[in-house]
């Protein structure tokens, strides 16, 4: 079965099912559908950033800090963030995703899709897909901030980016404070 012929949930402005629909049709027709976003960092902490090949469907050879795709029709969002992730890292055994949060990605011309963003940590070997993968690297923050004005990006990626990073800044203005009144210690993040 190719890409275009896989069936999505298509779904409403709430995330409730209202249909399914091959995935060819339901991009061709601006259909909304659920996605994942896994941001897979190494033992360093430095992020697994890719550009995608170009063949992909949608968003071809643009780079992406995340790994992901679409969510099969029944399919739970945490078990798609973890056959996507071990898919594109091409590894097995990987620990499961940890779910941060859930936002609505609308591109402003007719197309939205849901979007469940997830961290991981990877410590194994990875081989990314062929098929997906163009090239990959693992980055430091700073390195991929550095590249954000520099190199094509998805621009669902981005907008993924910059809500993770809003809601790292939330998670350590909640954190308590330490004994010496400074903030808390807050695990890393994809610390599992």
């Amino acid at each position: 079965m190719s890409a275009a012929d896989e069936i999505l949930d298509i779904v409403d402005e709430h995330d409730r099912v209202v249909g399914r629909s091959p995935r060819g049709e339901a991009y061709a027709a601006g259909l909304r559908h659920r996605c994942v976003f896994v941001q897979a960092r190494d033992a360093d902490g430095r992020i697994f950033v890719h550009r995608r090949t170009p063949t992909k469907l949608v968003f071809p050879s643009l780079h992406d800090m995340f790994v992901g795709g679409v969510v099969g029709a029944g399919e739970a969002y945490d078990d798609a963030a973890l056959r996507e992730a071990e898919e594109e890292l091409g590894v097995s055994g990987l620990p499961r995703p940890e779910f941060r949060f859930k936002f609505l990605y609308d591109d402003g011309a007719g197309r939205s899709w849901w979007s469940a963003v997830y961290e991981v940590r990877c410590e194994l070997p990875v081989r990314p897909q062929a098929e997906e993968v163009a090239w990959y690297g693992f980055l430091s923050e700073e390195e991929v901030e550095r590249r954000l004005t520099d190199w094509a990006w998805v621009p669902d990626g981005l907008a993924a980016h910059e809500r993770l990073r809003a809601h790292r800044e939330r998670a350590r203005d909640r954190a308590p404070a330490g004994p010496a009144g400074g903030a808390g210690d807050v695990p890393p993040a994809g610390a599992g």
